[in-house]
């Protein structure tokens, strides 16, 4: 294929940059991927394991499949990228000047165009230009700008072609970002727009100059924040700009597929389980005649030993396999940390549903009692941020210390009124689906991202879950008694946590009194080295209630088995209920009868 940048920079062609290329249909396929969160090959490295079903090299097996099936096809990321693994994180990130694992991936997978995300500021300005520089495609960030007013990353958009169709690109970042991030080095000096309102701009710039308007976005449909006015969700972009043909949404990890009027809106979860397909058909007139979104799993898919292959790739995946385990990497990671007597999470009744987040358990005892006893405070808070998260029995080494506690945070103390932490616990418990007569397990709302759901120690709780959200939270005792509403409580959270919660959407009115020094996973690994061997321990301060899950009804026994064995898909988004035995069993029987 022939690729020409007619224009490099935006002062000659109203900041835009075209790239033409000559294809022969009118049929363009645009596939987009978000929030890889530097999961290159597809494993799990605080496991030791490979994985089945995620990946960039899963995702660029079939990248090729769909360029094969359609040449005019266009690749968009929408960024989260170069954060989220011990590769990244502990090791790659660190290093800036060194070449990145992942944008040495993603250059080979032939991306047109990311936009950044929130993520990527995590390590100051000055790190994540170095590290997006290598990028051989344009980043986008529309309403990211620099003091001077130009584009943070040196593009807002740009323009494709693919036989004679011009597809534009706009990407656009939560405009939250400086509410996670506004003291790391650089961030406090840029200006974040409101998303909808750079669109506009953007859209204005173009001038008509495209047949085809997507936005790549690293937000949400719906706000996260700012639920008055909408500048950070997906839904006010294309209220505000209807001519947008591709709505690509991020941020959230959850699967997006619709379709509003004649935009198509797709998004994807985390760490390449999935890539969104979009497929829009031109008329002769040059308008669009038809247009479709399907989300397509990596499940089943062979990872690409192109990807596998890159020299880059494959030294950073050795190194993080050395780092953890040991084996001369010279870093902190590899040896054994410290022990434990026995493992901390329970086993799962139901095939992907984690008794972590349904009960309490020894991980997030061990991490909150850290937390209260480095901070001081009197409650803390934290989330179960991996549902597969655990402990093993004996020795513990980075890995393990990773898949209980993946992100860097900080840790904060703040005083809150007994009113302030109640609304803080209902805003949490959101993330329950509520339960009806005739459910047999509990289950989640796919709207809210599962790391926003905090368990809390130092206070004794009930989430009843036959009642609606906000107003679930009951029976709330403090040091034995009803915590009252003008209660003061020193609160230790980490400091995502504070900026975007607790400060972004109004949920308390104090000021953090104490910031850590070092990060909660510094905290946890400090403590097995003073501690060993540590053994489980769980005082089952909180409790889910208002529910009857017909535990010796034999219809749920049945149910439940034919999950565990793979014949049901897992009930975590919907629950199963006894009302639907029959239909369940049937459909357990077809897919039993279709697989022998």
């Amino acid at each position: 294929m022939l690729s020409i940048c007619i224009a490099s920079t935006y002062e000659n062609l109203l900041k835009g940059c075209v790239i033409t290329e000559m294809e022969e249909s009118r049929h363009i396929t645009i596939l987009g991927t978000s929030d890889m969160h530097g999961n290159i090959w597809g494993y799990s490295y605080e496991d030791n394991k490979e994985t089945d079903n995620d990946g960039m090299a899963r995702l660029f097996s079939y990248i090729e499949s769909v360029r094969k099936e359609n040449p005019n096809t266009v690749l968009v990321d929408a960024g989260d990228d170069i954060q989220g693994t011990i590769m990244t994180d502990d090791l790659c990130n660190l290093h800036p000047d060194e070449e990145h694992p992942v944008i040495s991936a993603m250059n080979a997978m032939g991306y047109d165009a990311m936009t950044i995300g929130n993520h990527e500021f995590n390590w100051g300005t000055d790190t994540v230009k170095k590290i997006l520089s290598q990028a051989n495609f344009p980043v986008l960030a529309a309403n990211v700008l620099n003091p001077d007013g130009s584009y943070f990353t040196g593009h807002g958009w740009l323009i494709v072609e693919k036989n004679g169709i011009r597809i534009a690109i706009i990407g656009v970042v939560t405009p939250n970002v400086p509410m996670w991030d506004a003291e790391t080095q650089g961030v406090g000096d840029l200006a974040f727009l409101p998303a909808n309102e750079a669109v506009r701009r953007a859209i204005n710039e173009i001038a008509g100059r495209a047949d085809i308007i997507m936005v790549s976005a690293h937000l949400g449909v719906y706000p996260e924040f700012d639920e008055e006015h909408g500048s950070d969700s997906g839904q006010k972009i294309i209220d505000d700009n209807p001519e947008i043909a591709v709505l690509q949404v991020a941020h959230n990890h959850v699967i997006v597929r619709r379709k509003e009027g004649n935009t198509l809106v797709g998004g994807v979860r985390n760490g390449g389980w999935d890539i969104a397909r979009f497929d829009i058909y031109l008329g002769d007139d040059g308008r669009i005649a038809d247009s479709d979104v399907e989300i397509v799993s990596m499940a089943g898919i062979e990872p690409s030993g192109i990807i596998r292959g890159i020299p880059a790739v494959q030294k950073a995946h050795k190194m993080t396999i050395e780092y953890v385990n040991g084996g001369g990497s010279g870093e902190e990671g590899g040896a054994s940390l410290g022990s434990t007597t026995a493992k901390f999470q329970p086993e799962n009744e139901i095939r992907d549903i984690p008794e972590g987040k349904i009960r309490d358990t020894a991980v997030m005892d061990l991490i909150n009692n850290i937390q209260l006893a480095e901070s001081g405070a009197d409650v803390s808070a934290s989330a179960l941020f991996k549902n597969t998260s655990n402990l093993p029995a004996g020795n513990i080494n980075y890995g393990n210390i990773f898949s209980i506690y993946k992100f860097d945070n900080t840790l904060y103390r703040v005083t809150v009124t007994g009113a302030e932490l109640k609304a803080y616990m209902e805003w949490s418990v959101s993330c329950f689906n509520q339960w009806q007569p005739g459910d047999i397990n509990i289950s989640f709302d796919p709207d809210y991202p599962d790391f926003l759901y905090d368990m809390f120690q130092g206070v004794d709780y009930d989430v009843d879950l036959s009642e609606p959200k906000g107003s679930r939270i009951k029976n709330v005792l403090f040091r034995g008694n009803p915590l009252q509403d003008d209660d003061k409580l020193k609160l230790a959270v980490n400091n995502y946590r504070y900026s975007s919660a607790l400060k972004g959407l109004g949920l308390i009115s104090g000021k953090r009194d104490w910031v850590s020094s070092r990060s909660i996973r510094d905290m946890i690994v400090d403590y097995f080295a003073k501690h060993s061997p540590v053994a489980p321990s769980t005082d089952n301060n909180w409790r889910i209630t208002g529910i009857n899950l017909s535990l010796d009804d034999p219809r749920r026994k049945e149910i439940i088995d034919m999950v565990n064995k793979g014949w049901l898909d897992s009930p975590y988004y919907q629950s199963y209920n006894l009302s639907q035995y029959d239909s369940l069993m049937a459909k357990a029987r077809t897919k039993m009868e279709k697989s022998s």
